[in-house]
């Protein structure tokens, strides 16, 4: 019997609320939406660097003889057969060296030629005017300023470059859209949350009288509250739902069908990643409206 009352309690405070039930719905689809999406940006971010990080290497150019001016270590002009061979033995001892390759002005050029192909710009450039170099691939990434304190200052080296920072400028965009994306879904959050204690509010002052009878009959405060919250709840987990809705159709329409056909070069994180957010969604669109309410109802159903 109490169970039956506390539901057709639920079905009248959904009816007389509509309006305020659904824009509580839709603004918690859009806050937990944001929110997923914010967590799989995050994975991704984290794969791609996983990914990219263990492809780049770091470069030690070797001077050769047309950079006799751009620095002191090449004053006297190109590298020479037993400098490049103290490195390389150098590099060789290193236990955070992973693996050492030699490329060629010749390589290079080609090299060159393949990323340029027939552009105006390829034109400008002869082997003779690119530095050979070792591509030192490191166990650990992160630990490109050893090599590059230890060698940039050598003579017969031009330069020490970590390819990270090519790719880097990539991934601080993409941090940034997440933390703006986080932004957004924190201010959304807000939204939902004063509409969520409007709406019980407005709910409470509506059925005064119901809840008066019930005070006078001897019910608890938390019989008294139930209704109101599982409201809540059930307006949550709607909105949630919605929102898983909206990350699974990102994920099949944007990523699957275009992103990864677009972009190929990219390994995009998989339906394992979504399926470990949704739950965290669900949850939290149950329990916040719910906390949410419960909070609320302290100050207007006191007992």
């Amino acid at each position: 019997m109490r169970a039956q009352f506390v539901l057709s309690e639920i079905g009248v405070g959904l009816r007389r609320n509509l309006t305020m039930t659904f824009a509580v719905i839709v603004s918690v689809a859009l806050s937990l939406g944001l929110f997923g999406a914010s967590l799989l940006m995050r994975d991704q971010v984290s794969t791609m660097k996983g990914y990219w990080y263990d492809k780049v290497n770091v470069s030690i150019f070797f001077c050769n003889k047309n950079d006799a001016e751009t620095g002191a270590n090449c004053a006297k002009g190109a590298a020479t057969q037993q400098q490049k061979d103290d490195i390389k033995a150098e590099l060789n001892r290193l236990p955070l060296v992973q693996s050492v390759q030699y490329e060629s002005s010749d390589q290079a050029y080609k090299h060159y030629k393949e990323q340029f192909g027939d552009t105006p710009v390829a034109g400008l450039v002869t082997p003779d005017q690119l530095p050979e170099s070792f591509r030192v691939k490191l166990k650990d990434p992160t630990k490109f300023k050893v090599i590059k304190s230890a060698f940039s200052e050598r003579p017969g080296v031009q330069e020490v470059q970590d390819q990270r920072d090519t790719v880097e400028p990539l991934f601080n965009l993409l941090n940034g859209m997440n933390i703006a994306a986080l932004c957004v879904m924190g201010l959304m959050l807000v939204v939902a949350l004063m509409l969520i204690v409007n709406t019980v509010r407005v709910s409470a002052f509506s059925r005064r009288r119901e809840t008066g009878i019930m005070r006078l009959v001897g019910a608890s405060s938390f019989y008294i509250q139930m209704p109101f919250i599982l409201e809540a709840a059930i307006a949550g987990l709607l909105g949630a739902a919605f929102a898983c809705v909206l990350i699974v159709g990102g994920k099949y329409l944007l990523v699957n069908n275009w992103l990864a056909k677009k972009i190929q070069v990219i390994n995009f994180i998989g339906w394992d990643s979504v399926a470990a957010v949704l739950p965290l969604v669900l949850l939290i669109g149950l329990l916040m409206p719910a906390l949410a309410a419960f909070f609320a109802l302290r100050k207007y159903l006191k007992v």
